[in-house]
């Protein structure tokens, strides 16, 4: 398994999510890879299954998640935020999709270096990069130089609020690893007006159904990304206070089923496995 601050391994689910998002009419189709194509052909049978008995399945999930964070970056945008740094960007088409809409955005996607080359070398391609559009190299656990968070945000204006998102991610580190990163960031979010940060996460609440098979759904994950995922946190509560305790101002839990007469998100039985969290930090 690999070093708990070694994020190398988990690229190769951004080609599966990216094929998700393409399926679903959420990016462009030159988002679509043959890596991405074959992996969802291959997990089509469990998700099939997964979907019949537990009422929900990956998939699910994913769509969830991607369209609660869009719902919630648009009312920002609409608020007036005009800067926005995603994290772990993979193939995610929310930079390409976002900046067509909002010409007054900055939009930073960043990744591992091999990846944000890859995620850059496709932009170009299809010429959709440009001077409030661009893609930086990052690794979250660099505490100075060119791979830094701080590095990352020194491209921003600190006069104005920014909002930096991580989708997919941070399960894949157990909780002392990624506490780290969310102290430095929000350290590094005083620096603005406002910054606000979005990002997903799998908490395992007690008492909700499949208790047991998510924990094992997790080890084999890990395996398979060789990595440590983890489910952080047992309650909405345990969640905030923890955030607060990082040096966030304030969280709030989105849960996904609050969103299901708002948004065309699709539902499951029971309590959805995804939650979106919101921290704030004000200057």
């Amino acid at each position: 398994m690999s070093e708990p601050r070694d994020t190398s391994s988990i690229s190769f689910t951004a080609l599966y999510t990216g094929h998700v998002w393409a399926k679903d009419g959420l990016s462009a189709p030159f988002f679509r890879t043959r890596g991405g194509a074959f992996l969802y052909g291959a997990l089509a049978p469990f998700e099939y299954v997964g979907r019949k008995i537990a009422g929900g399945n990956i998939r699910t999930f994913l769509l969830q998640r991607h369209l609660l964070i869009d719902h919630r970056l648009h009312q920002l945008i609409d608020d007036g935020v005009t800067q926005v740094v995603e994290i772990a960007c993979g193939l995610s088409p929310r930079g390409h999709r976002f900046c067509q809409q909002y010409p007054q955005l900055t939009y930073i996607e960043t990744d591992l270096p091999d990846m944000a080359q890859r995620k850059q070398q496709l932009l170009t391609e299809h010429h959709v990069l440009s001077e409030r559009h661009k893609v930086m190299p990052i690794n979250i656990f660099a505490d100075d130089g060119d791979l830094s968070l701080a590095h990352v945000l020194g491209q921003l204006d600190t006069s104005k609020p920014v909002v930096v998102i991580t989708e997919g991610l941070v399960n894949y580190f157990p909780l002392a690893v990624i506490s780290e990163f969310w102290r430095k960031l929000a350290t590094a979010l005083q620096h603005f007006p406002q910054g606000t940060y979005l990002t997903d996460n799998y908490p395992l609440y007690h008492g909700m159904p499949f208790y047991h098979t998510l924990k094992n759904l997790g080890r084999l994950l890990g395996a398979i990304s060789r990595s440590q995922v983890g489910f952080h946190f047992h309650s909405d509560e345990q969640t905030v206070s923890h955030f607060l305790q990082q040096g966030f101002d304030d969280l709030t839990v989105h849960n996904p089923a609050d969103f299901y007469n708002q948004l065309p998100i699709p539902q499951t039985r029971g309590n959805p496995m995804v939650r979106i969290l919101e921290g704030v930090v004000s200057a």
